[in-house]
């Protein structure tokens, strides 16, 4: 993203500026985002391992992308962008659902997003950027839950949220 400001929103997601991306994270400024669940054929999620080096959740299993949409864009059209350029895969994608949800993290940053949630699917092979993913699994959605009942501290705040909301799916 050459333009470091993202997109802040009011609590109906109606926009009302922008701000430089890190400033809003130290602030806990309320901001669009977007995550994105891929599944296989056979009903597996792809996820990623966030890149240790990011500004905040490095080391964490989370969805297969997370990112924050370019003022101006299309929210889907950005997703698919941000999907090819982290993880290298091109599919439609379809929006199940938004929520908020606001997480402080030991660095002192803080998120707090407007989340929309798109759902796609794909067979192909991760080609993931090591600056955004060091690295990735496709699992069921059984042993993933049972995984993140287990040790839920390995996974990123947003998609512990996400899992709830999906509920039995």
């Amino acid at each position: 993203m050459t333009n470091n400001n993202i997109i802040l929103v009011d609590e109906f997601d109606r926009e009302i500026g922008t701000a430089e991306k890190m400033a809003v994270h130290r602030t806990g400024r309320l901001h669009r985002a977007f995550s994105i669940l891929i599944f296989n054929c056979q009903g597996e999620m792809l996820l990623q391992k966030r890149a240790r080096g990011k500004y905040h959740g490095g080391g964490l299993w989370t969805n297969a992308c997370c990112s924050h949409p370019r003022t101006g864009m299309p929210i889907r059209r950005e997703a698919r962008r941000r999907l090819f350029e982290e993880m290298g895969i091109r599919c439609e994608l379809k929006e199940i659902f938004s929520f908020t949800y606001r997480a402080e993290f030991d660095n002192g940053l803080v998120e707090n997003e407007y989340d929309h949630v798109f759902l796609g699917t794909s067979d192909a092979e991760p080609q993931p950027d090591p600056a955004e993913a060091e690295d990735w699994r496709r699992v069921g959605l059984k042993e993933l839950r049972a995984e993140m009942a287990r040790e839920p501290e390995r996974f990123t705040p947003w998609f512990r949220i996400i899992m709830e909301k999906l509920g039995g799916a």
